[in-house]
């Protein structure tokens, strides 16, 4: 992995890990590209809320950090798409846990808070991602996956 935005050592594996997936998109569109390759306009769809601007901005990064592989066509349109490299598979596997926790403390919130989830909504397993029952960024990179609200930055 090449880590070219940041000058300077890292703290800890947790510091060069966070300076690749963090912001607020890129753990999505790993999650989005995480079963199979998207073209642009189905990873737009697929991140609701993020701009073309900013979800192009994170796919270069996520491109010159050796997680993301974008595949040119030479065809009239032009056709792009968006895979995941070995690399970022196992990124992947590796923020699993980490979507699992999140899974458990957006239905412990909603135990707390006396409610549930809704009887409609799927959550992703491990992305905490709300979505139509059995669509989920991952599963379909054309679903329109919400954020779960009670989860994240308060």
């Amino acid at each position: 992995m090449r880590i070219v935005r940041r000058p300077g050592a890292f703290v800890c594996g947790i510091d060069a890990a966070m300076d690749v997936i963090g912001g607020k998109w890129k753990v999505l569109i790993l999650w989005a590209l995480n079963e199979r390759t998207c073209r642009f306009g189905e990873l737009r769809r697929a991140v609701t809320g993020v701009t073309e601007k900013v979800l192009s901005s994170h796919l270069k990064e996520l491109e010159d950090d050796g997680i993301v592989h974008r595949e040119v066509y030479a065809e009239v349109p032009p056709r792009v798409e968006y895979s995941l490299t070995p690399l970022g598979l196992s990124l992947n596997a590796a923020l699993e846990p980490l979507g699992l926790w999140g899974r458990e403390h957006i239905y412990r919130g909603a135990e707390e808070a006396g409610g549930g989830v809704d009887a409609g909504v799927g959550i992703d397993t491990d992305s905490g991602i709300r979505a139509g029952v059995g669509a989920g960024a991952g599963a379909d990179c054309e679903a329109e996956p919400q954020v779960v609200a009670g989860l994240g930055r308060g």
